[in-house]
């Protein structure tokens, strides 16, 4: 069944009577019957491109047979046409893209890459055709910002390269075999005098440089940083924060702490967030993690915990992971670290997605406006999509079959078109009020709690470029703590002190002192001084190299002409190794974490360090961290005491306040509106399944932004219902789990069902992704099938193959008869109630998880 998806700018006076003219329109142009065209129309929405590119309306063409280059352009005219005499679109100012169900005998190929179906549609199955432009310098022109134009010069392709060289630029005749002494007798020695096949291995063998001590494995991606307004202007004249008209390129790296450039993406760690503003007054680093405290309070502890959670000294084990004795004895030892220690082993440790987490910049910071005053401040960025996780059998499992889980994610993303977005906010603490807390704000293991000092949100980020090279970039992006613009300072916040020292004496390390002329980090505004020569200069400078010279030449800057000038700050006391009298509180904020969570996230917390103390084989440490946890929680601490034979106490060690704070939770960031953006829906199919049903349910969701994938027997054409076409399968049953999903959907059809019944592995996906707490949609006969699958009692369906009515139970949605009219045209309608199957499966897969299922102990009864 054909489906004409039209999204536009243009208001529709009339959107029925368009619809019905629009499906006339379409039937006689497509040679189908008007019956069996169906119209979707999102009118008056805003369609935006960043770039010269303004389109006025996006149609997608669902369920269309034999595209090839002549039904492309011919139905393109047509289409363009119509919109062009019936609401006045010029024939050039939209995107019209074919979706082929199956991918036999098509005219054209197009990589398989896939884009936002607003502009350009997804999925190695789907045909696109794009009007007005060409895809790529469509993409281009989206992502363009002044430092990727600054990089083009370092970039070299090899698309159109056609002969080899030496590094110095001798063409190589040949490259695959080493000069040696040969007869027809055989084979002698190779000849040392090859002086290719000596380059060749030389630069090989030292193409690998010191990995990050931390932060080792890591992602980076393109952006770019706007402010709302200049709101924050009251608080600093630094302009990347004040000037709304700025659009200032970012890039962000982000990264996992403990383990090396090979460990997976999924393990439980502290990941890092470190933002690089490519600004007008020079480079600004925001050197983050997803996790607002750290630690330790003062920098010189900062190798011992690294040393500590780092793999054991004797085995180099474990990898990726701080369950051993080594960290828990340190934080056991370490009290300071109590709160910390709580977040890393809540939910936040696993994180669904990069582009599903928040940043924090950590430390405290300081602002200064055009008066000179002064105020502290903490940077916060929140992701537009929400903040979600993994399940800890989830993260495990994902670990071994895709390592590299939250890059591909980030690809796939951007790729898609569906930009990762973060609000910026801060939150400011006047001078005068820096002692008026209970905690002293320049403590790093300490939060701001939000009831006390509101995040203010000034502005917000976007990533939507992916780096051409990993190596060049991800890998040689360098950041300092002390990379400031003016408007920017720092606290004497004892670890940002630490951290201005180390990081740019690390970058020296594995980059050498010129690092930061490589291409990824120098400025994209002039950069002009004295320093010269050292490993690897890369810049050729003339004249005078020394201040004062009798030219006059590369002087100092005023601070009036934007010369960067620290804060006159008044500073009195005793030379001493010592700590403020407040550094030395550890258990009221990781009382206020732990108290300020859900029932299920204290439930996955409490799972989280009864499994990694379970992994220490030392007693004492077990036993002194059980201790510990009863200064945060009673419950708690007996709780994990009990799991691990740990010590089990009797009374509290400290009385909990029950004091909580907003948006310490992650189930306080849901969005208010429920999206399902970029989530991946496997669709589970074998023969005769119910294609219009599928081809329906399908293009609903992609209307709302999300991606499904057919997951079949084997990855080749799955035949539907009646000896139909089908679909080509993404992947098929052992390609793939349903981890790698965010919901499933098993479609009618009585055979297909069977099949499914008999298959031990499509069982085991229905199963894991019930124990996972995702959403499932099952329509008809695939209805039975899940039924079966799961065989709980507690879980309800509708069976009744002469119903329409949808229901909801544990995040289960079902329907026995399924109505494609009704459904479609309520497809963007994400909401629980009579809506349709479309829109409540929508919502369940809208709040990321069905937490109830586990909270009323269902996945506990089923094996996955």
């Amino acid at each position: 069944m054909p489906t004409l998806n039209l999204i536009t700018n243009v208001k529709i006076a009339d959107p029925k009577a368009f619809a019905l003219e629009f499906s006339k329109f379409g039937a006689n142009t497509l040679n189908k019957p008007e019956k069996y065209i169906s119209v979707i129309i999102n009118y008056n929405e805003t369609l935006t491109f960043s770039g010269s590119f303004d389109p006025a309306f996006s149609l997608r063409i669902d369920s269309l047979d034999n595209i090839n280059a002549e039904v492309n352009e011919k139905y393109s005219k047509a289409f363009a046409g119509f919109f062009k005499d019936k609401l006045g679109i010029p024939d050039d100012r939209g995107y019209i893209t074919f979706i082929d169900p199956g991918r036999d005998n098509m005219g054209i190929t197009f990589k398989h890459i896939k884009y936002e179906n607003l502009f350009i549609y997804l999925f190695s199955s789907f045909l696109v055709f794009v009007m007005s432009n060409v895809i790529g310098s469509l993409i281009s022109a989206a992502t363009d910002t002044k430092k990727v134009r600054d990089l083009q010069s370092n970039i070299i392709s090899t698309s159109n390269a056609s002969e080899i060289t030496t590094d110095h630029g001798v063409k190589i005749s040949d490259t695959d075999t080493w000069l040696k002494v040969t007869n027809s007798q055989g084979t002698g020695p190779s000849l040392l005098e090859d002086q290719i096949a000596r380059e060749k291995i030389h630069r090989f063998d030292h193409e690998r440089i010191p990995e990050r001590v931390v932060h080792a494995r890591g992602a980076g991606a393109h952006g770019y940083f706007k402010v709302f307004d200049d709101s924050a202007k009251k608080y600093t004249f630094a302009p990347v924060l004040t000037d709304p008209s700025r659009t200032t390129p970012i890039f962000i790296r982000f990264s996992t702490v403990q383990g090396s450039r090979g460990s997976a993406d999924t393990v439980r760690d502290v990941r890092g967030f470190a933002m690089k503003f490519y600004t007008e007054e020079g480079n600004w680093d925001l050197v983050g993690n997803d996790i607002p405290v750290f630690f330790i309070q003062d920098a010189i502890k900062f190798p011992d915990i690294i040393h500590a959670v780092k793999p054991e000294p004797k085995n180099e084990i474990p990898q990726g992971q701080s369950a051993h004795n080594n960290f828990w004895d340190f934080v056991s030892l370490q009290p300071e670290s109590a709160h910390m220690v709580m977040w890393v082993m809540s939910d936040r440790g696993i994180p669904r997605s990069y582009r599903m987490m928040q940043g924090f910049g950590v430390n405290t910071y300081t602002l200064i406006n055009e008066e000179g005053k002064r105020v502290f401040v903490k940077f916060h960025m929140t992701p537009e999509l929400g903040v979600w996780s993994l399940m800890w059998d989830e993260a495990l499992k994902i670990g071994g079959q895709d390592p590299d889980f939250h890059r591909r994610d980030l690809q796939e993303a951007i790729d898609n078109g569906v930009y990762p977005k973060w609000a910026f906010g801060i939150q400011v603490i006047e001078e005068q009020d820096e002692h008026k807390f209970d905690f002293d704000i320049l403590d790093a293991t300490k939060i701001w709690p939000e009831n006390l000092v509101p995040v203010q949100p000034i502005g917000e980020f976007v990533l939507n470029r992916m780096v051409d090279e990993y190596f060049p970039e991800v890998e040689q992006v360098a950041f300092c703590t002390s990379h400031v613009v003016p408007g920017i300072g720092f606290s004497d916040d004892p670890l940002l002190q630490g951290r201005n020292f180390s990081y740019f004496d690390t970058q020296i390390t594995r980059l050498g002192i010129n690092w930061e002329q490589l291409p990824i980090n120098r400025p994209i505004c002039p950069v002009m001084n004295h320093h010269r020569d050292g490993k690897m200069q890369h810049r050729i400078t003339t004249g005078l190299n020394y201040w004062p010279n009798r030219d006059g030449v590369g002087h100092p800057v005023h601070p009036s002409n934007g010369g960067f000038k620290e804060y006159a700050q008044r500073m009195e006391g005793i030379k001493q190794r010592a700590r403020g009298k407040k550094f030395q509180e550890h258990y009221n904020q990781a009382q206020l974490f732990y108290n300020s969570l859900s029932q299920i996230e204290k439930n996955h917390l409490a799972s989280a360090i009864t499994f990694e103390l379970s992994h220490c084989d030392d007693h004492r440490v077990y036993e002194a961290y059980t201790k510990l946890l009863n200064n945060v929680d009673f419950d708690l601490a007996k709780r994990v005491a009990t799991s691990v034979n740990g010590v089990v106490p009797d009374k509290p060690a400290k009385n909990n306040n029950d004091q909580t704070a907003p948006h310490l939770s992650q189930l306080d960031f849901a969005p208010k509106t429920p999206i399902i953006a970029t989530r991946r829906i496997a669709i589970l199919v074998a023969e005769g399944f119910n294609l219009t049903e599928v081809l329906a349910v399908r293009a609903a969701l992609a209307a709302a932004k999300a991606t499904t994938w057919i997951i079949g027997p084997r990855r080749a054409s799955v035949q539907s219902s009646g000896g139909g076409k089908g679909l080509v399968a993404d992947y098929h049953y052992e390609g793939q789990r349903s981890t790698a999903f965010d919901a499933i959907y098993i479609p009618s059809g009585a055979e297909h069902a069977k099949s499914l019944m008999a298959n031990g592995r499509a069982i085991h996906w229905v199963r894991e992704a019930f124990g996972h707490c995702k959403a499932i949609g099952a329509i008809g006969e695939g209805v039975n099938f899940l039924d079966a699958a799961i065989n709980l009692p507690e879980v309800q369906y509708n069976r009744s193959a002469d119903s329409d009515e949808v229901v909801s139970s544990y995040g289960v949605v079902t329907v026995g008869k399924y109505s494609p009219s009704s459904a479609v045209t309520d497809a963007l309608t994400i909401t629980r109630g009579p809506k349709g199957f479309e829109s409540n499966f929508a919502y369940e897969i809208s709040q990321h998880r069905c937490y109830a299922r586990e909270l009323d102990g269902l996945t506990s009864k089923v094996a996955f």
